[in-house]
């Protein structure tokens, strides 16, 4: 679908993308960053809509992908050089966590996954990249999604996050694809030091759990009970709950099964990545989301900057009442900005390789 010959040495691509499951955006926000404009985004989630059109320059489609057609993603290329079709389909079969609050039919189905691969066949993009869960690698799905891939060159591995610059020790699977001349594909990744709690959050203002900061609706904690609260004071940085006082250890704690769980309740390291962000990023015994000086858990703020999202990131209008669940699924459920901008300049690059 490309608009013109891959010959324009002396200027810069135009590559339109269309982002299938875009969610609040953060895909699309690191394509920007990166060098590709983005004319729309697609989720079956409302919620979406605001943050998705307040912080990029791109039309929100609510729609499910499943039934989504060809046609209807056609009219976004217009005054493409070139196309791209990204995305990230949910595949709750492999979620640690439920991507409660989005329809359990529209995601609980391998063929979201088909569907991407069913609008890729039908389009033909000159380019293709989708990001999703490293198990999908091991199921026939994928593999079907690749040889379905005709005339593509492709590229995928499984990528360590921290080593591109997202602050979290989160492991995702890249697939880049394209129809362009003989140039090789690849993820490129450039000398930038592995980003860490400190350099990302440590200079938002401190909250006490239960607070939230008059100048950002979003850097909100929640209030912990007084037993947690004992808790977490005395944990250490980087330590379990092992560390503390037997009568501060729950039941569960105690049983053979509760050993292997050493990173509920515990605090993060400030010079280290955090864990991989999650929809329950905001509760202190849901992981490793201890703050790791202040006492509490990490505010909804600090996890979407975790999530490499700019500080002044929209979530929602401002002064709309802000629900932890809510809030916490659609930024658990984010792309990394970061990675976003890192495939869209492993595109781009390739693109311009191409034209040479």
């Amino acid at each position: 679908m490309s608009r013109h010959p891959i010959s324009r040495r002396n200027q810069s691509p135009r590559i339109v993308g269309v982002d299938l499951f875009c969610g609040v955006g953060g895909l699309t926000h690191g394509l920007v960053r990166g060098g590709v404009h983005v004319a729309a985004g697609i989720d079956i989630d409302p919620s979406c809509k605001y943050p998705f059109e307040a912080n990029n320059a791109a039309s929100f489609l609510e729609h499910d992908v499943a039934k989504l057609k060809a046609e209807e993603i056609a009219p976004y290329y217009e005054g493409a050089d070139f196309t791209l079709l990204a995305g990230c389909a949910p595949c709750q079969p492999f979620s640690t966590y439920s991507r409660s609050g989005r329809n359990s039919e529209y995601e609980s189905q391998w063929p979201l996954v088909s569907s991407f691969g069913r609008l890729v066949k039908k389009i033909k993009p000159d380019l293709v990249t989708m990001e999703n869960v490293p198990q999908l690698a091991d199921h026939p799905v994928f593999d079907q999604l690749l040889k379905s891939l005709v005339g593509y060159k492709k590229w995928w591995a499984v990528v360590e996050c921290a080593s591109i610059g997202v602050p979290q020790t989160r492991k995702r699977l890249v697939l880049l694809a394209s129809r362009l001349g003989s140039t090789a594909l690849e993820l490129t990744q450039d000398a930038a030091q592995d980003a860490t709690v400190r350099q990302i959050i440590g200079g938002l203002p401190p909250l006490q759990a239960g607070e939230s900061h008059p100048g950002d609706d979003l850097h909100m904690a929640p209030s912990l009970s007084p037993l947690n609260l004992s808790r977490i004071q005395a944990s250490r940085p980087g330590g379990t709950w092992r560390d503390w006082p037997e009568e501060l250890q729950a039941s569960c704690h105690r049983k053979a099964t509760g050993a292997t769980y050493p990173s509920v309740y515990g605090r993060m390291e400030w010079d280290r990545p955090a864990p991989t962000i999650t929809t329950q990023c905001f509760g202190y015994g849901n992981g490793r989301f201890g703050h790791p000086e202040q006492d509490r858990a990490i505010s909804l703020r600090e996890a979407a900057m975790l999530q490499t999202f700019p500080e002044t990131y929209a979530f929602a209008p401002v002064g709309t009442p802000i629900k932890f669940n809510k809030m916490g699924r659609l930024i658990g459920n984010a792309v990394p900005v970061r990675l976003g901008e890192v495939i869209a300049r492993s595109l781009v690059a390739h693109v311009r390789a191409c034209a040479h």
